[in-house]
């Protein structure tokens, strides 16, 4: 497994890029990655290479702004952040790391960004893959951002973020909870983005997902105008990929090879 790391010069700011290349040739289009309202390339731990490896396809993962190793941002986020990664970040990375065809995995708002990025630039994605995505902002995802912000008001909370995020933690969770729990931000929905998508959709859910019922992927599936599977995966959470790598995997690696197919 080949992995490179790549700095990704944005007008706005430096974005930092991980791929993962498994040896012979590619069984299709790289998979673009976009992480949750907390993540970044290395909280995906090791579920990248798995997917490579799993697929036969370059994976490549890459830090938002103000994420991770990309360059800091002081900024508030504005309540069309999740279209705005589509349109402003997400076709430097592919131009910068020389990808055309694309197939966009992305994991909670991550999801809806990859949502975003399907329709955006629906030429070029061949399939697209949401996890645990919200669709729109419901009460019981109110109630999990809630409980988040209670539990990070504990002692070492912030500290375990800035692990990953250095000075930038707080600015990461301001960014999280305080944009998904203003009001400015209450009528947001992937109902404008859906229609425009037309390649194949996988989309991931687990039945205890704390951010969201099953009715984030059941709007997916009536609204995008491409072929959509939903796999609803029992006694889950949250993070499919973390609660149950093999089973992800699996699904994910399978379906994409049956949507290559039959294109």
């Amino acid at each position: 497994m080949q992995v490179d790391d790549h700095r990704v010069r944005h007008p706005l700011g430096e974005l930092f890029a991980r791929s993962w290349t498994p040896p012979g040739p590619a069984a299709g289009a790289p998979i673009v990655l976009l992480h949750d309202s907390l993540g970044c390339v290395e909280l995906w731990r090791d579920f990248p290479p798995a997917l490579a490896q799993a697929t036969g396809r370059r994976v490549v993962a890459y830090d938002r702004l103000g994420f991770g190793r990309s360059q800091a941002r002081t900024d508030r986020l504005a309540p069309d952040f999740i279209a705005e990664e589509a349109r402003r970040f997400f076709p430097v990375v592919l131009e910068r790391l020389g990808i055309e065809g694309f197939v966009a995995f992305g994991h909670s708002v991550g999801g809806g960004m990859a949502v975003n990025c399907a329709a955006e630039w629906s030429g070029r994605c061949e399939a697209l893959v949401t996890e645990s995505a919200q669709a729109f902002v419901e009460d019981r995802t109110v109630q999990g951002l809630r409980a988040a912000r209670r539990d990070f008001q504990q002692p070492g909370q912030l500290e375990r973020l800035a692990r990953y995020h250095g000075d930038q933690a707080a600015w990461v969770l301001e960014a999280w909870l305080g944009t998904w729990l203003s009001p400015a931000f209450a009528g947001w929905s992937l109902a404008e983005a859906l229609p425009r998508v037309r390649c194949p959709v996988l989309a991931l859910h687990g039945a205890d997902d704390e951010y969201g019922s099953a009715r984030h992927p059941e709007a997916i599936g009536r609204l995008a105008a491409g072929p959509t599977r939903i796999e609803l995966l029992p006694q889950t959470g949250h993070v499919p990929h973390r609660e149950r790598p093999a089973e992800v995997l699996g699904r994910v690696a399978g379906w994409l090879a049956a949507a290559a197919a039959d294109s």
